[in-house]
């Protein structure tokens, strides 16, 4: 790698910083001040408020990589560019394709600090800043490893699996106790929804009644569940399927299937993971042919709208795909690449018109 290499190198990486820095600062603001509700709540305090932003500061940066990279690579190479060192570089033979050979290399190094975070640090941190919210607001639930949220409420005992929505779950196990914390009865429902009040309707839920010797069966069907546990509660411990690590989601996919049950939104966010960190490689060569051509003398303000408004595009398409991927049932692993593949297309085509 040349000289030249290494500096658009260090400019593309150093603006994309720059700007992830702010970014993640004013997203840090907004969530502890989302947190000023719960302060109070058991024994949450101001400084666990504070905390629990700061685990949260690397899944931040996670979510927020795609989009600070395109205003970053815009601003950095933007900046060469209305300074004329581009046109000093290209003068010293420096075709588009070696500056966008030595964008991709910026690329793929941003592409490893999102590999590295999204699966090593930022679930584990979120998950550990959930569980230290929980432990201060409740002190009557648990985490049992992969075996989800465990929560009692008198002489019941609730455990869930997974969350589908702000006020769904599915897998929930009902044990039922009696005064003296004998087991009467253990029911299992394939999905609860938080109905308002004490109130959750279970489907599916099928029963077994101890007494005695005797083993009573309830066949599948419907069920009112009255219980003071509420879905916020219960979704401090569960993870959303787009905060698990690749390697968590790979191997519930393959749970799932081995017993017949749709894992359509884990196929979503599995492949939706690679593809957004993929697009990585597209955010920073988008920059090349845009300076190269009508943003070469625009300035730093237009150049930032210009990828701000492209990222969040970029945000908005993929949060409606999932959407249309589990309400309407179409193929997860299509939906998940398509932002990307539009993505890669406009690339290439503005790449076409500035060769």
């Amino acid at each position: 790698m040349s000289i030249l290499d290494r500096y658009i190198v260090r400019t593309i990486l150093g603006s994309v910083l720059l700007v992830l820095a702010v970014f993640v600062v004013l997203g840090g603001l907004f969530a502890f001040i989302s947190q000023q509700g719960n302060i109070g709540v058991g024994n949450y305090t101001l400084l666990d408020a504070l905390w629990f932003t700061l685990l949260n500061v690397p899944e931040q940066a996670y979510q927020l990589l795609p989009v600070t990279t395109v205003i970053g690579s815009l601003i950095g190479l933007g900046a060469l560019a209305r300074g004329s060192e581009i046109t000093v570089i290209r003068a010293t033979g420096m075709s588009v394709l070696r500056l966008a050979g030595a964008a991709l290399i910026a690329a793929l190094i941003l592409i490893a600090a999102e590999a590295v975070v999204g699966e090593f640090v930022a679930p584990q941190l979120q998950e550990a800043a959930s569980q230290q919210r929980a432990f201060n607001q409740y002190n009557t639930i648990s985490f049992g490893g992969g075996t989800g949220a465990w929560a009692r409420d008198g002489d019941l005992i609730l455990n869930v699996s997974r969350q589908s929505g702000s006020r769904r779950f599915g897998g929930m196990q009902v044990f039922e106790l009696s005064p003296t914390h004998q087991l009467l009865a253990i029911g299992h429902a394939t999905r609860a929804t938080a109905a308002g009040g004490d109130r959750w309707l279970l489907d599916d839920y099928a029963a077994s009644h101890f007494s005695g010797d005797r083993v009573t069966v309830r066949p599948s069907g419907p069920k009112v569940l009255h219980s003071n546990i509420s879905a916020s509660f219960l979704g401090f411990a569960v993870q959303d399927p787009a905060q698990m690590t690749l390697r968590s989601l790979w191997q519930l996919i393959g749970y799932y299937r081995a017993n017949s049950i749709d894992a359509s939104q884990y196929v979503f966010a599995f492949w939706s993971r690679i593809a957004r960190t993929v697009a990585i490689v597209f955010s920073v060569l988008l920059a090349v042919p845009l300076v190269l051509g009508s943003m070469r003398s625009a300035g730093a303000g237009a150049r930032t709208m210009l990828g701000l408004g492209i990222g969040i595009a970029f945000f908005l398409l993929q949060r409606l795909i999932e959407s249309g991927t589990i309400v309407f049932h179409l193929n997860p692993v299509i939906l998940a690449w398509l932002p990307t593949v539009l993505f890669a297309t406009v690339t290439m085509l503005l790449f076409a018109s500035a060769r």
